[in-house]
């Protein structure tokens, strides 16, 4: 297959991975109507076109937590990335340091904190939830912050799993998954032979470091339902922000008053999230939450966006909302998954060109200059 825009790295990613896996990335919550509208309603967004504004110098450069990057991407945290590629979350990581823009761990990623971190040229962010088990998150924040971890990433719109029906369908979770997923890496070779075989450990690496022992995939779902905290609240966060030395950004704010009350918590940042349609559906889409949050908060602290992005013409429409950067997620594992760190460096590239059209045509020159002005009407 001939990859020439972003949105093809889908349909390849389709063809090579395991329906689990496939599923698994791509699904969504209930009837998957907030995953719909996540594209739909971003992709809706109409730009102002400006002509003759001599946009010669045109620079995508932004500044992030005191760290220059080379464009207002980010790579989101994706749960099990390493299982899309061999080594998925090393390779991702070393596209993103190549291309001078942060790559963020996850949780439950299969690479654990260290080894992803010594594989990068440059620091790393990672993704903590709020768990029932305080003794990981406290051994998960030590190991991040020794391993030279600059930025957390505190999730905390998954007190409890949503209701994924795909994964059961498709053999991640429900009757009989162990043998399905089985039969169908069997029927993939070619992801067989990369990550079934060669990608190994398959287990959850920050997790079973912890714990002193492999944590595999059949773990995975149960090890989950059984730590997420439906109790958190605010206060929960407070040893957490003592503890930690560097940035910490709160992922998963969709309202004003909780992107207030962030300010107040003394966060450095903040996702507008509805953590890509897999939570809670029937939310607003992030595009939709964007614009009142902004309003609210824009200034006192950096607003960065997720859910539904899926080019780099998205990007600037995310940034003309009110965003100061954008995390990708589903977008850069479709990549990941068809050509491991050369599919996502060149997924890069492709964001890189969109946004420099995309700007050129708008009339702005940098980063700071996309605002509401660049939207029509």
């Amino acid at each position: 297959m001939i990859i020439s825009a972003p949105a093809d790295y889908r349909e390849a990613a389709r063809r090579r991975l395991p329906p689990f896996l496939f599923h698994y990335l791509d699904g969504g919550a209930n009837a998957e109507h907030t995953l719909r509208h996540n594209v739909e309603d971003l992709s809706g967004i109409e730009l102002r076109q400006r002509v003759l504004r001599d946009v010669a110098d045109l620079s995508l450069e932004t500044e992030l937590f005191g760290t220059r990057m080379a464009m207002p991407v980010v790579l989101a945290p994706v749960g099990l990335a390493g299982m899309y590629a061999r080594r998925g979350e090393v390779q991702a990581a070393r596209a993103a340091a190549a291309k001078n823009i942060p790559f963020t761990l996850s949780t439950v990623s299969v690479c654990a904190i260290q080894e992803v971190q010594a594989a990068s040229s440059a620091p790393i962010w990672f993704q903590l939830y709020v768990l029932r088990d305080r003794g990981f998150m406290r051994d998960a924040l030590e190991r991040a912050q020794a391993a030279g971890v600059t930025t957390l990433v505190f999730t905390v719109d998954m007190p409890v799993p949503g209701a994924r029906y795909r994964d059961a369908h498709a053999g991640m979770s429900g009757p009989n998954a162990g043998f399905r997923r089985m039969v169908q890496a069997v029927t993939h070779p070619r992801w067989a032979w990369d990550v079934g075989l060669h990608g190994r450990p398959h287990d959850l690496g920050n997790i079973s470091t912890y714990r002193g022992m492999p944590t595999a995939l059949e773990d995975y779902i149960g090890w989950l339902g059984a730590n997420f905290d439906p109790s958190i609240a605010w206060r929960d966060l407070e040893w957490i922000r003592d503890f930690w030395k560097g940035s910490i950004v709160i992922k998963g704010i969709l309202d004003p008053e909780d992107a207030r009350d962030a300010v107040r918590f003394g966060a450095d940042g903040i996702v507008v999230s509805n953590h890509g349609g897999r939570q809670l559906d029937g939310v607003r889409s992030s595009a939709r939450a964007m614009p009142a949050i902004a309003d609210a908060v824009k200034g006192e602290l950096k607003l960065l966006a997720d859910s539904g992005v899926r080019s780099g013409l998205d990007v600037v429409r995310m940034l003309a909302l009110g965003a100061d950067a954008v995390l990708i997620g589903r977008a850069f594992i479709y990549a990941l998954a068809t050509a491991g760190e050369a599919g996502v460096a060149n997924l890069l590239r492709l964001f890189d060109a969109e946004m420099r059209v995309a700007m050129t045509l708008t009339g702005v020159k940098s980063i700071a200059e996309i605002d509401r002005s660049a939207l029509a009407g």
